[in-house]
């Protein structure tokens, strides 16, 4: 992929928004908006934002999990379903 062909200046993205869109839509990926010549933001297509919302969602429960693992915050499995068989 070609990082060039997603830069695409503010004025191109306000005379041609349904294009933009009609594109991301069919090419599910992002472009990056620039304002005088500097990139301002990012516009991808909403599936794409869900997916990338959700994978952030994950890394970050992965990451305290690891954080519990490091600080010794876990037990044996079957420790637990002990545990959670006594609770009932």
């Amino acid at each position: 992929m070609r990082y060039t062909t997603r830069i695409k200046p503010i004025n191109h993205l306000k005379a041609n928004a349904a294009e933009v869109l009609s594109n991301l839509a069919e090419q599910p990926e992002y472009h990056v908006v620039t304002q005088n010549g500097q990139a301002k933001a990012v516009l991808q297509d909403i599936r794409s934002f869900e997916q990338t919302q959700e994978t952030l969602a994950m890394l970050k429960l992965l990451a305290r999990d690891y954080q519990d693992i490091e600080a010794g915050k876990t037990m044996p499995a079957d420790e637990f379903i002990a545990r959670l068989r006594t609770a009932q």
